[in-house]
């Protein structure tokens, strides 16, 4: 017998559990508050579609989904179970590696924006000002280390990668990997121009330099009281800096949504087959912020009583591959996302000067 998930749903600054309905679930909602919904949508209903209405029918919920909530679930999408298996099983790998080990391979800049990334060094925050986000991070840093891949063929910077012998099949697995995530932005991206009554094919240059992010994360087990600390999560309320972010949740859960109508924070619980994606701070942009770069969180899922006075919040794995345009590539308002009656927002900027500017604010 299914039992339907449990979310946790912060709202007017409370903590209550509600109980999603099994039928809520195969009617494509995957959570759901008061005017605020995060759809199930199946993919291969556009990969596989044999008509341009069928095609421009799974385009519009999609673009309806990044309209009102900036987030959906995507199934269908393509990718199996296995290939993502063995990446978490690489990526656990890595992370058990010794920390003098994995230090050799730190993250260093913000163009390159490469290597790994200790325990309490980043501190994600929509905050721009380099004093109050280093006040943060010694405040309460984010709980949790990271392995940043970029494309493997840049003139400029490289990747950082272990040796063979400390984690056997590590770079072989994330490039391909890396190809997979880059080639199902490509398909997203497609169907996104297509709802908003663009040619299919309209962002297709201007992301084809594979100017992206992997990022490996693992968070640690941690005693929960640690979490409860003013200011302190997993991973801070934020935007991502691209067009889309794909999130590959584990079981473990913790990822945080912001309803964009009332503020409050909504968990979004992993759903086997799907991954999560959300639309990024350039996709806002181009669209003049029709499309929602919605703010989202890592916070602390049911603990574990360990002893009658503590508790132990359990480790979590994630992967998140940052997609972006090219780096040259000027993001401007695009033609029929403003007009007499709507002005643009902002004014134009390319890829790498906005996602270096915000790396920057980020770590340093």
């Amino acid at each position: 017998m299914f039992v339907s998930p449990i979310v946790r749903v912060r709202q007017n600054n409370s903590t209550r559990w509600k109980r999603l309905a099994l039928q809520g679930a195969f009617r494509g909602l995957a959570t759901h508050a008061p005017e605020f919904r995060i759809p199930i949508i199946d993919f291969s209903r556009y990969q596989n579609a044999t008509s341009s209405t069928e095609k421009r029918k799974t385009a519009n919920e999609i673009v309806s989904a990044f309209k009102e909530a900036g987030f959906v679930y995507l199934s269908g999408h393509g990718i199996s179970e296995p290939v993502i298996r063995n990446v978490y099983e690489k990526s656990a790998d890595f992370f058990r590696m010794p920390p003098d080990v994995k230090a050799k391979l730190a993250w260093e800049d913000p163009r390159s924006n490469r290597g790994y990334v200790q325990q309490g060094r980043e501190r994600v925050t929509q905050s721009k000002d380099a004093a109050e986000i280093a006040a943060l991070r010694a405040k309460a840093p984010d709980s949790k280390e990271s392995m940043e891949i970029g494309r493997d063929w840049d003139a400029a910077w490289k990747n950082q990668w272990p040796q063979e012998t400390d984690c056997s099949g590590f770079k072989n697995t994330m490039l391909k990997f890396f190809q997979t995530c880059h080639e199902l932005h490509v398909s997203v991206m497609s169907s996104i121009a297509l709802g908003l009554d663009l040619e299919e094919s309209f962002f297709d240059k201007k992301i084809d330099e594979q100017y992206h992010n992997l990022r490996l994360l693992s968070y640690p087990a941690i005693k929960t009281e640690l979490l409860r600390r003013e200011g302190q999560a997993r991973a801070g309320a934020h935007s991502d800096y691209g067009t889309l972010t794909l999130l590959f949740q584990d079981s473990v859960g913790g990822l945080e949504v912001q309803n964009p109508h009332t503020g409050a924070f909504q968990a979004a619980p992993p759903i086997p087959g799907t991954i999560v994606i959300n639309v990024g701070d350039l996709l806002s942009r181009w669209s003049n912020d029709l499309l929602r770069s919605t703010l989202h969180r890592v916070v602390a899922p049911p603990a574990k009583q360990v002893s009658e006075t503590e508790q132990i919040t359990p480790a979590r794995q994630s992967i998140a591959f940052f997609c972006n345009p090219n780096g040259g590539a000027v993001i401007d308002c695009l033609p029929n996302c403003y007009g007499l009656n709507k002005a643009k927002k902002y004014g134009a900027v390319t890829t790498e000067q906005y996602i270096v500017q915000r790396l920057k604010d980020t770590y340093t």
